[in-house]
Formats: structure tokens, C-alpha cells, sequence
């Protein structure tokens, strides 16, 4: 990736820009293949958004805390003359899909809106504002044409996204993303071999498999059958040079058997899996629309650590759902206690305009949701360190990934477990799969020795 650190004095054919992102791995994704896009249209990248002709931001809508986040970036580079009036800023992301030309309302200044099926469109959106002067909101498209003119993935280091499917056929009552991102649809699975062989010729060793429901998947194969997402993983497995897989992000009503014996007969599925609960409450689950009970839940865990013995499992829990009372959040607790659960996220439930559930009555009032959520937070975090301190002797697989940004003598690596782990090495290590013996712990990040 070409990314310098101050304006080139040459002329470029279009100009520079700088990238912003916020929220999930699916951001990400788009974020990197909007490099590829711009870069390939003669855009050169700063590192800094001073003096860049172009500012992207790519937007989370999940929860309000992210949106508002980049309103206030905006105004923060206003006030600093960061942004200038002829930068060029570039809205994008599921805001922008959400918000669409309200955003232009809320800010005339801002002179692209586009959404996440709309990325591959961006460069002609630039250019046609800056023929007319006139700001271009552009959110909708079908689900997978992006991909099918984005130009070819560029350098990405040991790890890569390759995202597999597009939006989000769930009616989970709280969540926009089926507002923002549109309905599911599946990529075909040789056009995924294909992203993955690139990104394998390219020196990459993990592949990170993405979708708002990534075990939905359901896509063509060359015989023209539905493949399942189980059948990919065999197929990305089979590989040479795939020495990792991760995937995210998983909704337990399919999280079947046939995912699970994938993870039972493929070593290079990484031991550590992602799949969010929401709550341990059936009666909130039910309002939510999550079609599973803790239960189910806890049958899923109990047959992957079946397969797996050393895998371990992280989670979503939203404290605070409008139907949520103590009982209901007491269960809750139970679950995390019964799972127990590793590196997890947990946050105060955020009232998304348009869901089901922005309608219901909230009684709970926000200090109760937030001492909630303090409980919750403190026995996760006592069991991510529980499950640290147990891997002290252990010796793990790690995918060195760079230098500590604590400390240049050491590197910094991924183990299959997703814990970090730093040790002193040669800068020849970088983008391999080493063994270390973890010696020690420092909050979440291990320290050890190579083997």
C-alpha cells in the first residue's frame, strides 16, 4: 500500500486522499478495497488527512456513539483547518446509507454520500462533484456488483478480509444493518477462491472470512448448486498456502452441525470463535427476535468444545434492552457464567430509528443500564484473565504480524486463540507462523520466547 506522509510536489491525475474508518470488520474490508479503487484510479494515500484532496470516512450506524463519532471528527478537522474548503469529503459507510441526503441537509459542505454497495462508484462520484459543485448522494446498488468491479486486492500484510456475502436477511428487533446494508446475498464461491488464491500470491497466511451472518452463507458453486458456508471452509482449507481461518461474524439459529464438524476436521480454522448471544434471557431474546433460547445457546458451546477442547468462545451482550428487567438480566449473568465466555463485547443498548424495538417503552432508567453494564464487564474481564493466566507454559502458533508498538525489539504476533503475543525476534519472522512458549501476561497481551 503506497502511503506517504506529506503532499507530493509532483502532479498527480486526480490527487490524494485520506481514509477514515469506524466499526466492524465489513468497514474494513470496504475501507481496503476502496484503496485498491483509488489507487488504481491515480489517487496516491496520505497517512494524515492534512493537506489530502480527498477524506473518506467509512461509518458504523449500530450503535448512535459510533455515528456521532464521525459528525464530530468533521467539525474537530473544521476547527483545526484540517479540513480546508476545497477538500473533498467522502461520506460513506452505513451512515451513509442510513442517512443519505439527510446528511447533506445536516452538513451541504459534505460533497460524496455513498453507502456500502456503493463503493466501487466512488471515484465517479468524486469527479462529478467536482464538475458541478453539486454534492452526490449515491447508496443503493445491487448487493454484489461491487465485486464485480472493484480492481484487483492489493497488498494486505499476513492477514486478509475477503467478505463473502453482502447485508443481512435477520429481523433482530434493535438492529438498522438490514437498513443499511440490504437484504442477504452470497458471493459465488469461485469468485472467493479466487480473492483468496490473490491474497495467498500476495504473501498472506490468514484468511478472514466476513458477513453480517457469515454461517447464512449460501452461495453458487461452478456446478450451479447452493454451496453452504461449511463446504467453503473446506474449500478455502484446501488451499495451499491458507496456514489460518477465521470468520466472523456468526448468529447462533445457524450455527449447524455441519460448521461444526468443519471446525472439528480443519486445523487451520482458528480456536477462536465469535458468536453473539445478545442476552441470556429467553424472554429477551424473544423481543429481540434472535429465534434461539440460551439453551440453544449453551448446546452450541458444549458441542464446539466437544470438537475443539482448547477452543474458546467471545460474545456480544446488550445490557439495557428496553424489555430488560433484573430477573432478565440476572440470567443473563448465569449464561456468561455457565459459557464463560473470553475476550468479549458488551455495551448499553443504543435506540436505532426505524427498528421494531426504537417503539417500545424503555422503564429502566440509564444509571441502572449502566451499573449493569459495570457487573457485566467485570466478570468478563475476570474471565479473559482466567483464560490468560491459564496459557502461562503453554506453547502456542503464533502469525507474526509486526513490531511491538510498545517495543521495537520485540514482535508482535496472533495466536489461533486471538490472544497477542510479543517476544524478541528477527524482523524475518514477520508474515510466518512461528511456536512460542508464553512465559507471562501483561493485561491481555502474552509475552514469551520463540521456540
Amino acid at each position: 500500500m503506497e502511503i506517504i506522509n506529506i503532499k507530493p510536489k509532483f502532479n498527480l491525475q486526480n490527487g490524494s486522499f485520506h481514509i477514515v474508518v469506524w466499526g466492524c470488520q465489513m468497514n474494513v474490508y470496504d475501507a481496503d478495497r476502496i484503496r485498491d479503487l483509488m489507487r488504481a484510479s491515480g489517487y496516491v494515500e496520505l497517512n494524515e488527512p492534512n493537506n489530502a484532496d480527498v477524506i473518506i470516512l467509512i461509518t458504523c450506524a449500530v450503535r448512535a456513539k459510533a455515528e456521532d463519532k464521525v459528525f464530530n471528527q468533521i467539525k474537530n478537522w473544521r476547527h483545526l483547518k484540517i479540513i480546508r474548503d476545497d477538500t473533498i469529503i467522502a461520506f460513506g459507510g452505513c451512515v451513509g446509507s442510513e442517512l443519505a441526503h439527510e446528511i447533506v441537509k445536516f452538513d451541504p459542505s459534505i460533497g460524496v454520500v455513498f453507502g456500502p454497495r456503493t463503493t466501487h462508484r466512488l471515484p465517479s462520484l468524486i469527479s462529478q462533484y467536482r464538475s458541478t459543485g453539486q454534492s452526490v448522494v449515491d447508496v443503493s446498488a445491487d448487493a454484489l456488483e461491487k465485486f464485480d468491479t472493484l480492481p484487483e486486492q492489493g497488498l494486505r500484510g499476513p492477514s486478509a478480509f475477503v467478505t463473502i456475502m453482502e447485508g443481512c436477511s435477520n429481523k433482530c428487533t434493535y438492529c438498522i444493518v438490514p437498513h443499511t446494508r440490504g437484504q442477504e446475498d452470497s458471493r459465488p464461491v469461485q469468485d472467493i477462491l479466487d480473492e483468496v488464491l490473490n491474497h495467498i500470491g500476495h504473501g498472506v497466511k490468514e484468511i478472514h472470512l466476513l458477513g453480517q451472518n457469515v454461517n447464512s452463507y449460501r452461495g453458487l458453486g461452478e456446478d450451479g448448486q447452493i454451496v453452504r458456508f461449511s463446504t467453503l471452509l473446506y474449500e478455502v482449507a484446501a488451499i495451499p498456502g491458507v496456514e489460518r481461518i477465521r470468520f466472523t461474524t456468526s448468529n447462533p439459529m445457524e450455527f449447524t452441525d455441519d460448521i461444526i464438524k468443519a471446525i472439528e476436521d480443519l486445523p487451520t480454522i482458528a480456536s477462536a470463535i465469535h458468536i453473539p448471544v445478545q442476552s441470556g434471557s429467553d424472554k429477551v431474546l424473544a423481543d429481540m427476535q434472535r429465534n434461539y433460547t440460551s439453551d440453544d445457546y449453551r448446546e452450541i458451546i458444549r458441542k464446539l468444545r466437544l470438537a475443539r477442547p482448547d477452543i474458546l468462545i467471545s460474545t456480544d451482550i446488550i445490557v439495557g434492552f428496553p424489555t430488560e428487567t433484573e430477573a432478565d438480566f440476572e440470567e443473563t449473568m448465569r449464561l456468561v457464567n455457565d459459557v464463560k465466555f473470553d475476550l468479549s463485547f458488551s455495551f448499553i443498548y443504543s435506540v436505532r430509528p426505524g427498528t421494531e424495538a426504537a417503539l417500545l417503552q424503555d422503564p429502566v432508567d440509564q444509571n441502572t443500564k449502566k451499573q449493569r453494564l459495570y457487573i457485566l464487564q467485570k466478570r468478563l474481564e475476570e474471565l479473559a484473565n482466567e483464560y490468560s493466566k491459564g496459557l502461562i507454559g503453554s506453547t502456542q502458533e503464533v502469525l507474526v504480524e509486526g513490531f511491538s508498538k510498545k517495543d521495537k525489539s520485540e514482535l508482535k504476533a496472533r495466536a489461533s486463540n486471538n490472544r497477542i503475543v510479543v517476544f524478541e525476534g528477527d524482523e524475518c519472522l514477520i508474515g510466518n507462523i512461528v511456536k512460542v512458549k508464553i512465559n507471562s501476561v501483561l493485561g491481555h497481551t502474552l509475552k514469551g520466547e520463540m521456540i
